[in-house]
């Protein structure tokens, strides 16, 4: 996979399940973003501690999605959640 790296989810950001989908809201900001059933077993994964190399062989065994394909969502996917402050990179 071209992602890498850790990511946590830092104190101003809650977030809420909805039945297969999570509700992600930064305190801060007011903004809120909706990530679908894929995005939201992401979200567990970062939560768990997994770095983007471990989450995405999970996600492949767990959803039926090419490894290029998967491999762009997960970028673009962390791109705006670094963006819009809702996670943050773990240094090191």
């Amino acid at each position: 996979m071209s992602v890498s790296g850790r990511y946590k989810i830092p104190e101003r950001v809650v977030h809420q399940r909805l039945g297969d989908e999570m509700v992600l809201l930064n305190l801060e900001t007011g903004y809120y973003f909706g990530l679908n059933p894929t995005g939201a077993r992401l979200w567990e994964l970062i939560s768990e501690g997994r770095g983007l190399e471990d989450a995405g062989p999970v996600l492949m065994a767990e959803y039926d999605v090419d490894e290029s394909v998967l491999s762009v969502d997960l970028e673009n996917l962390v791109g705006e959640l670094l963006s819009r402050g809702l996670i943050d990179r773990v240094a090191g």
